[in-house]
């Protein structure tokens, strides 16, 4: 089963009380969800987003004892403009934001995000629409394979990857994860002898996060969810690399400067050393907070 990471903080900083209405804009398998309504039930509402329908399932399974008070929709959460204003919501209590890829996820090899996996490369959230890995992988150019892999990779090795990924196309199809992987480990492994992590892995997240549009999704739900919030409403989101979290701290600081926001996490938390021990997936986590003020005229 999936770990929620950083799940009691997280429900803490969120503040909630009965009858409140939360939106968790990353409901995955619900988790945060299911401490979210055992705070504010009764009365309560929970709106929860997920652009995987997998996920949606999964959470609707684990929720069904609370049926009557949440609603599951399966979009992106950049899109939670529309998703509110078709429940008829006028304002929320609280966002929550778990912002990246989930432990079942990972762990399911079909869906090709893992480099330990020998599937095919898709690593869509949403299987039903968009781009594949395999669409990158095998059909950008060179240069445009590069520009991808250092700027959602922080991959220092991004040009010689890239020459190392069409050279091998140009024999055949890169069809799998595995055959993704053994490139990237040729391109760079000697490089990485001393490091602890797979040389693939920020070639994969780079990949990962251009097929998906994670950052461009996340600032739009960011800036949307703002508005949504009540005086006094918080807005959680807990991110797993410095890209996300760069983005969450300039959008939080900037609307800081505007006076829409209070910033309640002046630096990020992170996990306690027992939530790493117990979940090693969770080492990266940080979680950002701030709360809704009133504007002064």
């Amino acid at each position: 089963m999936h770990q929620s990471v950083l799940l009691n903080r997280a429900v803490d900083y969120l503040n909630l009380s009965k009858g409140a209405v939360v939106v968790d804009a990353t409901v995955g398998g619900g988790g945060h969800s299911e401490e979210i309504l055992k705070a504010i039930l009764p009365g309560g509402r929970l709106i929860g987003i997920d652009t995987d329908p997998g996920a949606l399932a999964i959470a609707k399974e684990r929720l069904k004892n609370f049926s009557d008070s949440i609603t599951l929709v399966n979009d992106n959460f950049r899109n939670i403009d529309r998703i509110l204003k078709i429940q008829n919501i006028k304002n929320v209590d609280a966002v929550l934001l778990d912002v990246g890829i989930s432990s079942y996820q990972l762990d399911d090899e079909s869906r090709g995000f893992s480099i330990r996996s020998d599937s095919r490369l898709d690593m869509r959230m949403n299987q039903s629409s968009g781009i594949t890995a395999y669409d990158v992988v095998n059909k950008y150019k060179e240069d445009k394979l590069s520009e991808i892999i250092e700027k959602y990779g922080e991959e220092r090795f991004h040009n010689r990857i890239a020459r190392f990924i069409k050279d091998a196309r140009e024999r055949k199809a890169i069809e799998t994860t595995a055959e993704l992987a053994a490139i990237v480990k040729r391109a760079v492994g000697y490089k990485y002898r001393n490091l602890r992590i797979d040389p693939a892995t920020r070639t994969f997240q780079a990949i990962r996060i251009y097929v998906n549009d994670e950052l461009g999704a996340l600032e739009e739900a960011l800036k949307s969810a703002i508005f949504w919030l009540k005086t006094g409403g918080r807005i959680v989101v807990i991110s797993f690399h410095s890209l996300e979290d760069r983005i969450v701290k300039n959008t939080f600081k900037g609307y800081s400067k505007l006076g829409v926001l209070k910033i309640i996490t002046k630096k990020p938390l992170i996990p306690e050393h027992e939530e790493v021990i117990k979940n090693p997936r969770s080492r990266s986590a940080k979680l950002r907070v701030a709360e809704r003020i009133e504007q002064q005229a």
